[in-house]
């Protein structure tokens, strides 16, 4: 974090979230400093925080006092990625982002990640989904027994090249 890099785990029920805490406790964890000063807790702005997130990744939760354990997984994880957009970070790096998640939640993870990319955010996204991979990637890099075997750039991407450099 203190180099502005942010990384959404790929198991968000084990690595991630705390799932008897509600969707408030989730957004705001990693940026306690920006509303606890002199043991004090500004609630207003631990409010603003989460619902700007909230907003921004079209999170469906009845409220920010909703355990987080009892959303769907794809709002579960856009709470997640919500959290470290919080941090500020220069680099995201998505761990599997859509695993786990419905058609519509991966349309709206896709969404705001290419948003992100416009601003000019920088994302890494580790992925096992080929479509996923070849769509979403402005740049590929495949790893075979943690080694990269390859690079390809996104007009060069296909399922073929991909299977070849991972076979290597």
């Amino acid at each position: 974090m203190k180099y502005g890099i942010a990384l959404v785990p790929e198991s968000r029920k084990e690595e991630g979230l705390y799932l008897v805490q509600d969707v408030q406790f989730n957004s705001t964890i990693e940026v306690l400093g920006q509303f606890i000063k002199n043991f004090r807790v500004n609630y207003k702005k631990e409010e603003e925080i989460t619902q700007k997130y909230i907003d921004m990744m079209n999170t469906k939760t009845p409220s920010q006092q909703q355990v987080i354990g009892n959303l769907s997984g794809g709002n579960q994880q856009k709470v997640m990625i919500g959290r470290w957009l919080a941090t500020d970070p220069k680099i995201l790096i998505l761990d599997e982002p859509t695993r786990g998640v419905d058609v519509g939640a991966k349309a709206e993870i896709y969404a705001i990640m290419n948003e992100l990319v416009k601003k000019g955010m920088s994302i890494i996204m580790i992925s096992s989904e080929m479509p996923e991979i070849i769509n979403m990637s402005d740049r590929v890099y495949v790893m075979n027994d943690g080694r990269v075997t390859g690079c390809l750039d996104h007009e060069d991407v296909t399922q073929e090249k991909i299977m070849q450099l991972a076979a290597k």
